[in-house]
């Protein structure tokens, strides 16, 4: 891409994460709270092809002293975990708070900051409380209050040791798009004209209302700093420059929406997002557009709200038109307004889980295109994972974290700020709507054992080399049996 990264040593951090719902279990424990997932699960388990759950996961939430340990056994220097909004506040409102709740977490914490590890705390992964999408979850305006009190809560118990704070994860790509385009994830609704867009809007309010809170209230105390997590993937095009135009739509769709209202200088969704949603809402027969309008105080209330940009990576995808009688891919939201639709780029390497083909290159090209579009903010990698099968030799993984950090260090090369490096996920996790088929973890863990055994793999030996001498290029001695050659 631009060169060789051989000689390149990396200068920052390097972590790992997880995510409440898919390890900790204790579901119903403690005074827990139910979350859309507890109730989607255990009310339609066939949704789940293995028809398992994450009623007990790698039962972290008793274990997670076991986490510390393996995070401390790869040197670490972070650990970027997600607080359960039901456990600490059970219906999701401040009336009803968890102190065992609160005493894990901050618990957690301070076992971490023992071994020299910092937390950097996501406050939502998915794990709404039922009572507030029974009002409506988050295409009711006023879970942008909601959320702000959930938040309150986390600063004011643990702002005195978290730096570095994740307000919600993956927004555009899952909690709006996926969610509501197709109905199969939770909560299970499927609506695709108007929840998608109105979603958009309250997450962004929702996250500007914590940060905005964070800034007036605890930024002198704690000088900490706050980010949402996106999960964005890369968007190229075919050789033609009716597609190029279709490309540049697409990157503003999946990419601008959640960044250009944040991280430009103007604020709000961007224009031709905007003119192509106006266009299509009044064709279709709506008075107005379907994607909900800004206030100039909303978009000054949401412009800066972020301390550095995050970053969930995993693949890339080519646009083109649809050809008649083809449908768009929900990949892309606003696929039938783009009349687009999403294939896999040349060299794609298929992986366990059909979306998430391995496409390394794609990563390099967003962080220039981040640059290049937002000025040198900084840029946390908070995800970026392999999705393989069991095995403990996973060969695949390993040049999965080598190929992908080999073209981070050259956009670092091109004077791109990264600051550090997050692997998904530290252990095996239960994957959603995969259930415990693929694996993600740097350490494996055998769910049919009733202790839950964690056991290293290949990649986790390897990525705590990387970690341990801050390079790519380093020497192992036996039993490690890897080469240069066969990554």
């Amino acid at each position: 891409m631009f060169g060789g990264a051989e000689d390149f040593w990396w200068e920052n951090k390097f972590g790992a994460a997880t995510a409440a719902y898919q390890i900790e279990g204790a579901w119903n424990v403690d005074g827990k709270g139910e979350s859309i997932w507890d109730r989607m699960i255990h009310s339609h388990p066939e949704m789940i092809p293995d028809r398992s759950n994450g009623d007990v996961a790698s039962n972290s939430y008793n274990l997670w002293r076991e986490n510390i340990k393996l995070a401390a056994e790869l040197r670490l220097d972070y650990y970027r975990f997600s607080t359960s909004w039901p456990r600490i506040m059970p219906t999701g409102f401040s009336n009803n708070i968890s102190g065992a709740g609160l005493k894990h977490y901050n618990d957690f914490i301070d076992e971490l900051l023992l071994h020299g590890i910092e937390p950097v705390v996501t406050m939502y992964h998915w794990n709404l409380p039922v009572k507030l999408q029974d009002l409506g979850g988050w295409t009711n305006p006023l879970i942008v209050d909601w959320f702000e009190s959930y938040a309150e809560i986390l600063f004011r118990n643990y702002g005195n040791r978290v730096k570095t704070w994740i307000t919600i994860n993956e927004p555009p790509i899952v909690i709006c798009d996926y969610n509501y385009n197709i109905g199969t994830c939770s909560p299970g609704i499927e609506e695709q004209e108007y929840a998608p867009y109105i979603c958009n809007k309250n997450v962004l309010m929702a996250h500007a209302k914590a940060y905005r809170l964070y800034q007036r209230e605890y930024r002198d105390k704690y000088n900490g700093k706050l980010s949402l997590a996106n999960n964005v993937f890369w968007i190229d095009s075919k050789e033609s420059p009716r597609d190029d135009e279709l490309r540049d739509l697409g990157r503003e769709n999946i990419i601008g929406r959640y960044s250009h209202p944040i991280f430009s200088q103007e604020g709000g969704w961007p224009k031709s997002l905007e003119k192509l949603m106006l266009r299509v809402s009044l064709k279709q027969g709506y008075t107005e557009s379907r994607l909900p309008s800004f206030t100039e105080q909303e978009k000054e209330f949401i412009k800066g709200t972020a301390d550095f940009y995050g970053l969930n990576y995993y693949t890339s995808r080519i646009i083109r038109p649809v050809l008649p009688g083809e449908r768009g891919y929900w990949f892309l939201n606003g696929s039938s307004e783009l009349n687009a639709t999403l294939e896999l780029p040349p060299g794609a390497r298929l992986t366990t889980i059909d979306m998430l083909p391995m496409v390394p290159e794609g990563l390099g090209k967003m962080i220039l295109y981040l640059k290049n579009n937002y000025g040198n903010v900084d840029i946390l990698i908070t995800e970026n994972g392999y999705p393989g099968r069991q095995h403990i030799n996973d060969i695949e993984r390993v040049q999965s974290i080598r190929a992908h950090l080999e073209h981070v260090l050259l956009a670092i090369k091109h004077n791109v700020s990264v600051i550090g490096y997050t692997y998904w996920s530290l252990l095996d996790t239960f994957e959603w709507l995969a259930g415990y088929e693929p694996t993600f973890g740097l350490y494996s863990v055998d769910f049919h054992h009733p202790k839950r055994w964690r056991k290293p793999r290949l990649s986790a030996k390897y990525y705590a080399c990387i970690i341990n001498h801050k390079s790519l290029i380093f020497s192992v001695k036996k039993p490690f049996l890897i080469t240069l050659k066969q990554l």
